[in-house]
């Protein structure tokens, strides 16, 4: 793409007023404009490189003094963007930063681009494009487990793991160079179908494996969407409340009271979960409620997971079945209320009408088995592992390893089909070429663009 080494300088702290601001400046220049506005308190030589200096920011013309700063020095290649680096922290005060950035601007630094500063580290090679996406997601983690996830991207474990793909094929592709190019000598390689192994186990599975880890990456970047479901009158909206610690939906004997869809965001264990309260599903005349049920219908469509609520405190409906039957294609926990009373419904009825689904007893009307229940969701959206040493945190990641699935699945059938080698190794760069964009080494100057546009000015 194309890179110009001028001096990019912009504001690095949120708009706003605070107690700190920083101006950010990154390039040649950045020494010259140190020198022309600022005056260090005690006499100085020249500005060491990662020392903090105590002084004062002034207009260069008349020696006007605009602020009170702290200044730091980083010089290429030990800074962010490899390159020299200035940072002025100021009182925060929206103008003066505006006046710090205007002077820098005048000395010939130019304002940054949105995520420039980034885009250069990943330029210099200091990030790989892996590495500065997941600049981006640490800046937007919602949740504990999503900064933790975002930390690791950015400690290079994805990059890694693609290295070790790309690794493997293009040992591949040597190898069949080597065939290429000395079809007629007496070269010892190995015969193709030997590959078929290890491009099966040290590519293939690990692409899979990555792939597979994409729904957890979805649901702790947007967080998942869960309905509450059954027939009126189950408990639904009391559910919700004992969920939530608070009272968000109305709670009354009278069924059919909720009539329309009731949303909130649940946090368990550091995992965004839109939680939604649906009407009571159930054949009405009532045509407000008749509108509450097709809602209804279209959230659980949407949704990652169902709760169905069923009253233990009642024999199994006709209901109640009918429900399941509408969902059993959807991920769902039953989840068995009023527990506090006497059951009039058999567990084994139960598991027989619906199929072995995790059960879960609780009392809504007084909070038993709540955090059961929370675990169970927490592990039903998230599996009990998710220590994964990589992740995938964006729907392009996705995209990308689903084409160098098709790749490598091209590969394989071009190996047992027995093509010449000058066929398969040409499929073989295109997968290398494919997990390339992952990391920045072959992807196209419109995405990159796109990928550093997401990011805040001064990143």
């Amino acid at each position: 793409m194309p890179y110009s080494e001028d001096t990019i300088a912009a504001i690095a702290t949120p708009p706003g007023v605070g107690g700190i601001g920083i101006v950010r400046i990154s390039g040649p220049l950045v020494e010259e404009i140190a020198r022309r506005i600022f005056r260090p308190k005690k006499p100085i030589s020249h500005l060491k490189s990662h020392h903090f200096y105590y002084g004062h920011i002034i207009h260069p013309e008349n020696e006007e003094i605009i602020d009170e700063v702290m200044v730091v020095l980083m010089r290429a290649p030990h800074s962010y963007t490899c390159e020299d680096v200035l940072e002025i922290h100021c009182h925060g005060s929206p103008l003066v930063l505006k006046q710090v950035l205007e002077l820098s601007l005048k000395l010939g630094a130019r304002l940054a681009e949105p995520g420039e500063f980034t885009k250069r580290a990943f330029l210099h090679g200091r990030l790989d494009l892996s590495q500065a996406e997941a600049v981006l997601n640490i800046i937007q983690a919602r949740t504990e487990r999503e900064l933790q996830f975002a930390t690791r991207q950015l400690q290079g474990y994805l990059g890694q793991e693609i290295k070790r793909i790309r690794d493997c094929l293009r040992e591949f592709k040597a190898h069949l160079e080597v065939a290429i190019d000395f079809p007629e000598e007496e070269v010892e390689i190995a015969p193709l179908d030997a590959w078929l192994p290890r491009i099966e186990n040290q590519v293939l599975k690990p692409i899979k494996g990555l792939l597979q880890a994409y729904s957890k990456a979805r649901v702790l970047r947007e967080g998942a969407i869960m309905a509450i479901v059954g027939k009126p009158n189950v408990g639904k909206s009391s559910l919700l409340n004992c969920l939530l610690k608070e009272d968000k939906a109305i709670v009354t004997s009278i069924p059919g009271t909720t009539r329309d869809i009731i949303e909130e965001v649940l946090n368990i264990n550091g995992m965004p979960i839109r939680v939604a309260d649906t009407a009571g599903l159930r054949k009405t005349k009532h045509a407000i409620e008749a509108i509450g049920v097709e809602r209804a219908w279209e959230k659980i469509a949407e949704a990652d997971i169902v709760l169905l609520v069923i009253d233990v405190s009642r024999p199994l409906g006709k209901e109640d079945k009918e429900i399941y039957e509408k969902i059993k294609e959807k991920d769902i926990i039953l989840v068995l209320n009023k527990s506090d009373l006497t059951p009039k419904i058999d567990e084994k009825v139960l598991k027989k009408e619906f199929k072995d689904l995790p059960i879960v007893h609780i009392s809504a009307l007084y909070g038993q088995g709540i955090e059961k229940l929370e675990k169970t969701i927490y592990h039903h959206l998230l599996g009990r592992d998710v220590s994964m040493p990589s992740f995938i945190p964006t729907l392009r990641h996705k995209q990308v390893l689903e084409r160098a699935i098709e790749a490598i699945n091209r590969i394989k059938e071009a190996m047992v089909n027995g093509l010449p080698a000058v066929f398969i190794s040409v499929e073989v760069k295109e997968a290398l070429d494919i997990l390339g964009e992952i990391v920045g080494e072959t992807t196209s100057e419109d995405i990159l663009e796109y990928i550093f546009s997401q990011f805040c000015i001064g990143k």
